[in-house]
């Protein structure tokens, strides 16, 4: 019998030495103040938020390019037809072989594109990245995923806000030119831009 009343005695200890060994609310840590930690660029593939290493400094702004339809015959036109349109005003940029590095032309197709989304302060572009194809399908989804990063870091670099820009690799899924010579290659080695947003 009194072992039947030391059990009800024994569990009420238990439950209040429990609760009272509760964990402790963690205490939140101030945030550091404004401009004490480095700005950070968002990457391609990650939300603006994710940090990553920042551009090289801008460079010597080059003489605009801009197709030869004035810009403003831009405005009436759906997304559609401007990513249809072969004189659509965002150019391609083109690379050479097995490299995501910008050549001085593609700087400049660049250059004459910062000029085109600054005017059209609006536009949302997805910037895919191609390759030829030579080589394994996963190291041309890489490829492509470096040369669409190199694209759009440089137009960061122009003063391009980085939520404006989104990339996406196709690697060799989808060329440009179905030929199998250095012609054909030299055309699919590309980061191509399609509006997606006005």
């Amino acid at each position: 019998m009194k072992r039947i009343a030391v059990i009800p005695i024994v569990v009420l200890s238990l439950a209040l030495v429990v609760a009272g060994c509760g964990k402790k609310k963690p205490q939140l840590a101030s945030a550091p103040p404004p401009g004490s930690m480095p700005a950070a660029f968002p990457s391609a593939n990650s939300s603006p938020d994710t940090p990553v290493r920042p551009p090289d400094p801008p460079p010597v702004p080059i003489e605009s390019t801009v197709t030869s339809a004035p810009l403003d015959a831009w405005d009436s036109k759906s997304i559609d037809e401007i990513n249809s349109s072969a004189e659509s005003p965002l150019q391609p940029v083109f690379f050479t072989y097995d490299s995501d590095e910008l050549s001085d032309a593609g700087k400049k197709a660049l250059a004459a594109n910062a000029e085109v989304l600054r005017s059209y302060g609006t536009w949302i572009v997805t910037i895919e990245g191609h390759s030829d194809e030579r080589g394994s399908a996963e190291y041309n989804l890489a490829l492509g995923d470096r040369r669409a990063l190199a694209a759009r870091t440089y137009l960061i670099s122009l003063g391009i806000a980085a939520q404006r820009l989104r990339t996406v690799s196709y690697g060799k899924e989808f060329p440009f030119d179905p030929g199998h010579d250095e012609s054909a290659w030299s055309k699919n080695r590309r980061a191509h831009f399609m509006l997606t947003a006005k």
